[in-house]
């Protein structure tokens, strides 16, 4: 069986070997929060939740993990790191480099979760599809909030960085892609705007101040391909408005696709689409549900 591009970078399933605590620490080191259903099938679906709750009210008791209440929905409770839990995490070596924030009470939590929970919410779509299908895509497979440098002094933070692995009958391919979640809370012309820090990140190359310290020129190129082997597609996942709204939503993106000189560069480069979250949750990302923003039919994810 060959690989294209690099190693995936971690197993489609949880390692046995790995204690569940210890995996639970990690789910939140990585995505912040989480809800104990969200958990549960994250790490152990088709179990008891006792299987997820046993442990996570140890940690609990142990000062590690704390959770609020969400509201309107008969109690659900939404797990996050406490400060201690965030310094014992800062060595696990799947998060090495990933930034801690810990959150220190119940109402900073609760300011974060609908966010947070709706970008996991997106992550379980993908994971539940890959276990389906036997491809690659475990519970760190999905980063949030990355970070990536643009010209001026300026950034782009996208809401998740994902990556995944399609097998095949004698062939593993590793797909990236960039996921930006949208609960309807910003107008849509800044949503669509958002096609341009990502036009500008994969445009960007960064001008070399002074002579190099070392005889050994810079590889020049652009600043994606510090990380990058190819630029990672750009997804769209939109929730939280009528049908009527996120097809409006998806036809400003696509607007911004035609009309912006470096944005319609971009979509003749790299793979863009964008398809409403409970779509992906009722039929799974590699069914017909994503609109391709260059033009075209509704089409899995892969197909883009």
């Amino acid at each position: 069986m060959t690989a294209t591009f690099e190693t995936a970078p971690t197993a489609g399933k949880p390692s046995p070997v790995e204690p569940l605590p210890h995996q639970i620490l990690a789910v939140l080191g990585q995505h912040r929060m989480a809800t104990t259903n969200q958990l549960h099938e994250l790490l152990r679906p088709g179990v008891a939740h006792q299987t997820v709750s046993a442990p996570l009210n140890k940690l609990r008791r142990n000062g590690l993990v704390d959770y609020t209440v969400l509201p309107q929905s008969n109690r659900s409770r939404a797990w996050y790191l406490t400060s201690d839990g965030a310094r014992l995490t800062r060595d696990f070596p799947a998060l090495r480099g990933r930034p801690p924030y810990p959150i220190n009470s119940a109402t900073a939590a609760s300011l974060k979760t609908p966010h947070t929970l709706t970008v996991l919410r997106s992550h379980l779509a993908f994971v539940t599809d890959a276990r389906r299908r036997g491809d690659e895509h475990g519970h760190l497979d999905w980063t949030p909030e990355v970070a990536h440098p643009l010209s001026d002094g300026e950034r782009i933070i996208a809401d998740a960085v994902m990556h995944y692995t399609l097998i095949g009958d004698d062939e593993r391919t590793k797909l990236r892609a960039f996921v930006e979640v949208d609960r309807t809370t910003m107008g849509s012309e800044r949503l669509a705007s958002k096609l341009i820090e990502y036009a500008r990140l994969w445009s960007y190359e960064p001008q070399q101040i002074g002579r190099p310290r070392s005889r050994q020129a810079a590889a020049p190129g652009a600043v994606w391909l510090r990380w990058y082997p190819v630029f990672p597609r750009v997804l769209f996942v939109l929730t939280g408005a009528t049908r009527y709204v996120l097809g409006n939503r998806i036809s400003d993106l696509k607007a911004m696709v035609a009309e912006h000189p470096l944005v319609s560069a971009l979509a003749r480069q790299v793979p863009m689409g964008a398809a409403v979250l409970e779509d992906l949750e009722e039929h799974g990302p590699t069914s017909d549900v994503w609109m391709p923003l260059a033009g075209g039919e509704l089409r899995p994810w892969t197909q883009l």
